[in-house]
């Protein structure tokens, strides 16, 4: 196993790495829409927050040697799911090549944000 940390992500907020590399998949923790300079959430709304969260995965992604191109499943959580529509809109943007998917509403998520995604990916 390889545990991969990146200073262009968010650090870990709690007692995990940003991802984990095993035989030939990274498997991301989720990733919230901080910003990595600050460690504060980004002001706006969903599709805001969507892109802070893509900026963050990329960066993992990237530490990895990989890609949104190689990614196999994705978990999205919503903090309303009235917000489906407007996250995909930013979602789509990124995930061109269409993986896996897995999109709930969930009560509450870590500092209040409206979103939270995961990926699992191709090394």
């Amino acid at each position: 196993m390889k545990y991969i940390a990146t200073e262009k992500a968010p650090a870990a907020i709690g007692p995990y790495s940003q991802a984990v590399i095993t035989g030939n998949l990274l498997y991301t923790s989720g990733q919230i829409p901080l910003d990595p300079a600050t460690g504060t959430v980004v002001e706006g709304g969903i599709k805001e927050q969507t892109e802070q969260i893509m900026k963050n995965l990329g960066a993992v992604l990237e530490a990895a040697g990989t890609s949104f191109e190689k990614a196999v499943k994705t978990t999205c959580f919503l903090a309303d799911i009235a917000d489906f529509a407007a996250f995909n809109e930013v979602y789509a943007k990124y995930f061109t090549s269409k993986p896996a998917r897995s999109c709930v509403a969930v009560r509450d998520l870590p500092k209040g944000v409206l979103a939270e995604v995961e990926v699992i990916a191709e090394v």
